[in-house]
């Protein structure tokens, strides 16, 4: 049985403490700079935007818990910063500085960037239904260049500088004082482009997915297809419109049913028995290399449905000249082999153009 999504309402928290400190990349001989206490923030406008900056670029999606190397999350550094500060308040600032030496020490990728990290600690959070705090840990490396017109005496001037666009986090983390002894609940974001790595949520936070619906959804339609586009053809003369077929026949049971269960869906999409033996022997594989447990039922999650749905392609290209969307009934198309033309063709029945 898995978990049900989690329910978080921000609407009332409070931001009590601020640190922030500039980590730099050890490797490129960049320093860490650590400040001598929290910031001293007395505006309430102020303190909004700060709530807008640092909340409302999460999406209540996916959530996480730390692990350690050995599976022991209680050995992760950020975890016992985490229990230090939840355990003792006054201790924020101390261990907002050990969050930030243990960055800088992982920092290690010659392309990691330079940047500002904030240690927040938040109040008055409510986590399904109960009142909750939380640690929220941001990096931000990138900077928006904005300009200014200033206006004096009806002599306007304009001039520009650089900061940090309140809809835009690069990374951060939201770690909830909930399910201490399974590793707490975290949210995360990691942003990066073409030449960033992927450091932030696997080795700073060293975070695993937590055993949950919108999980179990995700990792089942990630079986699915690889299974799919990856190793059918290896076991069966299959072509590209099966494969569309199993896609889509996957998906729309996704979408149309709430709940999952293995063998209706074995038998709606696939329906043949040597298909569904190689399938389940696939799952097993995939599971077991990747330390999954994987139930035959589970409540469908939808928000999972709808980002994985995304790269399931059910396009099939014919050389650079057509790309044909199949969407539905595979019966309806054909393929064929035209020896006076020398090239393959496919023939497409429909009843109305529109």
């Amino acid at each position: 049985m898995y978990l049900a999504r989690n329910m978080v309402d921000y609407s009332n928290c409070n931001i009590d403490l601020v640190s922030v400190h500039e980590v730099g990349n050890k490797t490129n001989d960049e320093e860490l700079t650590t400040s001598k206490e929290p910031l001293d923030i007395e505006d309430d406008t102020l303190r909004n935007y700060l709530k807008q900056y640092f909340l409302t670029n999460f999406k209540m999606d996916e959530f996480y818990s730390f692990t350690f190397s050995d599976g022991d999350h209680t050995m992760n550094p950020l975890y016992q910063y985490a229990q230090k500060i939840f355990d003792d308040k006054d201790s924020f600032h101390r261990n907002s500085i050990s969050c930030a030496k243990h960055l800088y020490e992982v920092s290690s990728h010659p392309n990691i960037k330079a940047g500002d990290f904030y240690t927040v600690y938040f109040s008055k959070i409510i986590f399904e239904g109960k009142m909750t705090d939380a640690i929220g840990l941001f990096k931000v490396d990138s900077k928006d260049t904005y300009l200014k017109l200033l206006n004096e005496k009806n002599r306007y001037q304009i001039t520009y500088d650089s900061g940090n666009n309140l809809n835009n986090m690069d990374k951060g983390c939201i770690i909830f004082n909930i399910d201490k002894n399974s590793g707490n609940r975290v949210l995360v974001i990691e942003k990066t482009s073409k030449s960033d790595v992927n450091y932030w949520k696997d080795i700073f936070l060293n975070l695993k997915p937590i055993n949950d619906n919108y999980q179990a959804t995700k990792t089942y339609l990630s079986v699915c297809k690889d299974f799919v586009t990856d190793h059918l053809e290896t076991e069966y003369e299959i072509t590209k419109t099966d494969k569309i077929d199993y896609l889509n026949k996957t998906v729309d049971y996704f979408k149309k049913n709430e709940s999952f269960n293995e063998n209706t869906f074995l038998k709606e999409v696939f329906d043949d028995k040597g298909v569904i033996e190689s399938f389940q022997t696939f799952k097993r594989e995939f599971t077991n290399e990747r330390f999954i447990e994987l139930d035959s039922e589970f409540d469908i999650s939808g928000a999972a449905v709808k980002k994985q749905a995304r790269v399931f392609k059910s396009i099939l290209k014919l050389d650079k000249n057509f790309h044909v969307y199949i969407h539905g009934d595979k019966s309806l198309i054909e393929k064929g082999y035209d020896e006076r033309v020398g090239k393959s063709y496919y023939k497409i029945y429909f009843d109305e153009e529109t």
